[in-house]
């Protein structure tokens, strides 16, 4: 498994950090939550006053903050210039400037390029939106999670306190717009990889189907194509 790279993409409340989690204290590979990194951008971005409309100041401020991610699937950490930002950056303020930041072409290179170093010969578990696609396009194992925008609506109101259903979705709805429009790796489901739904899944249930799907990859040698898996559970959490 040292070699190994699984590229998990998909938009929010699909299940990315909770089953790459899974996934890889299955198989004992280091674990990083990208989407992190662009929350750790944003939140530094916003302490010092940045104007995130106007992308000409990201990108000439996006090389100051030291960003160090942490690898360890039980305990992941985000650091910015040595503060540990793991709590704030799910703060409301982030969450919606975040993706404002990381359509920026300035910030997408210098976090991938980052992000690349970090993957190194492999052996790591990836969550995203272009990990397959831009990120480690070679990965030999590529999975795209998906779930009904109402599935995902639940999921993330039922991990925010005062938060309903109904605003949730909308949210998730105007972030996944500006996510697969953006110019510079706009999210999509990347050639080769697998398309699995989560909406009627349990976490456990969706554990099993990835980890099934890389013994089936490796047994075949990387095989390609998508394909669609369904069940009739759900709840699966999502933080990214």
């Amino acid at each position: 498994m040292s070699g190994l790279v699984i590229a998990m993409d998909g938009p929010s409340g699909s299940g990315k950090s909770s089953v790459s989690r899974g996934v890889a204290r299955a198989l004992g590979l280091r674990y990083l939550d990208t989407g992190a990194m662009y929350r750790a951008m944003t939140w530094w971005m916003l302490r010092e006053g940045v104007d995130l409309t106007d992308p000409a100041a990201v990108a000439a401020r996006c090389g100051e903050p030291e960003l160090v991610a942490g690898t360890d699937p039980d305990g992941p950490t985000i650091h910015v210039d040595g503060i540990d930002v793991a709590g704030p950056i799910r703060e409301a303020d982030v969450t919606g400037a975040v993706s404002a930041v990381a359509a920026v072409p300035e910030v997408r290179a210098r976090l991938v390029a980052r992000q690349r170093e970090i993957i190194g010969a492999g052996g790591i578990v990836v969550e995203g939106r272009d990990i397959g696609s831009v990120v480690c396009p070679d990965a030999p194992v590529k999975i795209y999670l998906t779930a009904s925008a109402e599935a995902r609506a639940r999921r993330r109101s039922a991990e925010l306190t005062g938060s309903s259903v109904d605003d949730q979705q909308a949210a998730m709805a105007r972030r996944d717009a500006l996510d697969s429009t953006r110019k510079a790796d706009p999210l999509l489901m990347a050639d080769g990889a697998i398309e699995l739904d989560t909406t009627a899944l349990s976490l456990e249930e969706v554990i099993g189907e990835v980890l099934s799907l890389v013994a089936k990859r490796r047994s075949s040698g990387g095989a390609s194509g998508a394909h669609e898996f369904r069940s009739d559970r759900d709840h699966i959490p999502e933080r990214t």
